[in-house]
């Protein structure tokens, strides 16, 4: 019988990976992009993106940057959605949301705001002649590569295809790795996946890529991941088995951010 693709996506997954995988994605794009730094405000200002029985994410932007924050507090705009599929909708461009808060602050959000989301999607669906400025191109495969483990993180948490995979890791810590650009730690405990900045000293498996260029071309489809292990371009260490599931739940992300 032939293999087919599960390309089926949970709108909830998709929320989540919206809310912290692509807003999460602004802090980022503001410590690396110096276009995004002039669209920073003066003074402080939080805006919260909250889903009704769902995830929330407060973005906390200053003249210094932008944080990522979980969860619900005190902010200065406040965006409600009613359900995963309305945030999607604002996250898609083809609904536009209504604060139910900081209706005297609205003007980041329709001007700064909205400029920083079309600057961030230049950066996460490139043009090729954008790429060849080498600083952009660092710049956006940083970009993605954070994008993607925190995708991993979410659909290991909540697609049910990921879950199943997630299942069948056993506890421990596992490290994807640019050898020359960023990195990123994946916690399973107890089949719930968790993911840091912060490298432990030790951990059970390690996939790494040989540089950035390689990452990049993964990224883009332009080369198979299992010839690049065959080649050696792509070390694979550790705990093979908690690799070969994370490797699945990778070709969920494809599906997610297609």
């Amino acid at each position: 019988m032939e293999n087919t693709v599960n390309t089926a996506k949970d709108a909830v997954t998709n929320a989540y990976i919206n809310m912290f995988g692509i807003l999460g994605a602004l802090e980022d794009l503001c410590r690396l992009s110096q276009a995004a730094q002039v669209l920073l405000p003066r003074n402080s200002l939080t805006v919260c993106f909250a889903i009704h029985s769902g995830p929330a994410v407060r973005l906390a932007f200053s003249g210094e940057g932008c944080v990522v924050v979980p969860g619900t507090g005190e902010c200065g705009i406040k965006l409600p959605f009613s359900s995963a599929e309305k945030f999607n909708a604002v996250i898609d461009g083809t609904a536009t949301p209504i604060p139910c808060k900081g209706f005297t602050k609205i003007g980041f959000l329709l001007k700064n705001f909205t400029e920083l989301t079309k600057l961030l999607e230049r950066y996460l669906r490139a043009s090729d002649i954008a790429l060849t400025d080498a600083d952009f191109f660092n710049a956006s495969t940083t970009i993605m590569f954070h994008l993607i483990a925190q995708a991993v993180t979410q659909i290991g948490n909540h697609d049910v295809v990921g879950r199943f995979s997630a299942s069948n890791i056993v506890d421990g810590i596992a490290v994807l790795s640019i050898s020359d650009g960023p990195k990123a730690a994946l916690y399973f405990k107890d089949h719930v996946v968790s993911c840091s900045r912060q490298i432990p000293r030790n951990f059970n498996a390690l996939m790494e890529f040989k540089d950035m260029k390689l990452a990049r071309d993964l990224f883009d489809g332009k080369v198979s991941a299992l010839a690049c292990v065959g080649r050696g371009i792509i070390s694979m260490k550790g705990n093979l088995g908690m690799l070969d599931n994370i490797n699945r739940i990778l070709d969920r992300v494809a599906v997610y951010l297609a």
